[in-house]
C-alpha cells in the first residue's frame, strides 16, 4: 500500500485506540433515544410495571457463541436512559473476542427498569457485535495471505446507524470507507453516463483540491485511463482475483510514482478474499459486514432478585 495515502475518509495508524471503537456520543444518543422510544411509547412497559418496583436484581450479559464484542456505548445509554440507578460492571469491551458462556458485563439494580431496557440493549449489542464479528473473520482471512490489506466497509448500513456499525467495523479489526459523500470523490459507472474519467478526474482535481479522487473501473482500459489521468486510487468493480492482479500491476506501472491506491468490491466473501488479497490489491471492501450480517447471540441472564435494602 502507498505510504502517502489512506483508504477514503479514513486517517491514522493500523490498530485502532481503545477509542476508535466507539461511534460518536451524540450517535449514541441519537439512535438509542429514537429506539427506546420506538419500544416504550406510549404507556411504557406494561409488563415490567407488574413487578413491583421494591424488587432489585443482578443479571449477566451473557455470550452464547464466539464472537467480538460491539455495541457496549449503546447498551450503556439504553440502561441510563430508562433509569440511572442501573449499574453496569463492563467485563468484554468493544473489539475483544467472547467465548460461550463469557459473562460480557453485570447489570444490578431496579429489575423493573432493567426488564424495560434490555431488549433496547441487547438489540445493539447483538447487531453490532454481528458486525463485528463478521468483519474479524474477513480481517483474519485477508491477513493469512497479506496482513497489509486492509478491509473495508462500504456505505450500505442500516438508515440511521451508520456511524454505530461503522464503529463495530473498526471493533472487528476493519477500517472505513467513506462515511457520507462529503468525505470523498468516487465516481462511478452511473456518473461516467454524463461525463469521461479524465474529465471527471481534472474537474474533482479543481473543484475539491486534496480529497481523493477514486474512480471505479469494470475493465482494463478504464484503470489505465484512471491512473494515467492522477486518479488518486482505483476500484476494480466485479473483477475476478485473476483480471485484478492483472489490473493492479498495470495500476502501479502506469500512475505516477506507482502511489495508486488499489481497491477491489463486488460479491467478495470469505472463500475469495484471500484470493483478492494475493491479487497484490491495497483495500478489499465487503458490503456484506454491515447490509447482511448475522447478530452475535448474547442473553441477559438473571443470577438473583430481592426486595431492595433500606
Amino acid at each position: 500500500m502507498s505510504e502517502r495515502a489512506q483508504p477514503p475518509g479514513q486517517e491514522g495508524g493500523d490498530r485502532p485506540t481503545p477509542d476508535d471503537v466507539h461511534p460518536p456520543e451524540a450517535a449514541v444518543r441519537e439512535a438509542v433515544d429514537r429506539a427506546l422510544e420506538e419500544d416504550l411509547l406510549p404507556l411504557g412497559d406494561l409488563t415490567a410495571a407488574l413487578v413491583r418496583a421494591a424488587t432489585t436484581a443482578r443479571l449477566a450479559v451473557v455470550a452464547r457463541q464466539p464472537g467480538v464484542v460491539a455495541g457496549q456505548r449503546c447498551a450503556e445509554q439504553a440502561f441510563a436512559g430508562v433509569d440511572r440507578r442501573i449499574e453496569l460492571d463492563w467485563r468484554i469491551p468493544d473489539g475483544v473476542a467472547v467465548a460461550p458462556g463469557d459473562a460480557v458485563a453485570m447489570v444490578a439494580g431496579p429489575l423493573r427498569s432493567i426488564l424495560s431496557a434490555e431488549r433496547t440493549a441487547l438489540n445493539f449489542l447483538c447487531h453490532l457485535s454481528g458486525v463485528a464479528t463478521a468483519t474479524r473473520r474477513f480481517v483474519d482471512a485477508v491477513a493469512a495471505v497479506d496482513p497489509a490489506v486492509r478491509v473495508l466497509d462500504t456505505r450500505k448500513t442500516t438508515p440511521g446507524l451508520r456511524a454505530l456499525e461503522k464503529a463495530a467495523v473498526r471493533a472487528g479489526g476493519g477500517h472505513n470507507h467513506r462515511a457520507s459523500l462529503s468525505d470523498a470523490v468516487l465516481v462511478k459507472d452511473n456518473h461516467l453516463g454524463g461525463l469521461g474519467i479524465a474529465e471527471a478526474v481534472a474537474r474533482a482535481r479543481r473543484l475539491w483540491p486534496g480529497r481523493l479522487v477514486e474512480i471505479e473501473c469494470d475493465r482494463r482500459e478504464q484503470v489505465e485511463e484512471a491512473c494515467r489521468a492522477g486518479a488518486g486510487a482505483v476500484l476494480l468493480d466485479n473483477m475476478t482475483p485473476e483480471e485484478a492482479a492483472e489490473c493492479a500491476a498495470l495500476a502501479r506501472r502506469v500512475s505516477p510514482g506507482g502511489t495508486v491506491l488499489v481497491e477491489v468490491s463486488g460479491g467478495i466473501d470469505l472463500a475469495s478474499a484471500p484470493r483478492y488479497a494475493a491479487a497484490g490489491v491495497d483495500l478489499i471492501s465487503v458490503g456484506a459486514l454491515t447490509h447482511s450480517v448475522v447478530a452475535l447471540d448474547l442473553g441477559l441472564d438473571l443470577l438473583g432478585a430481592g426486595p431492595a435494602t433500606a
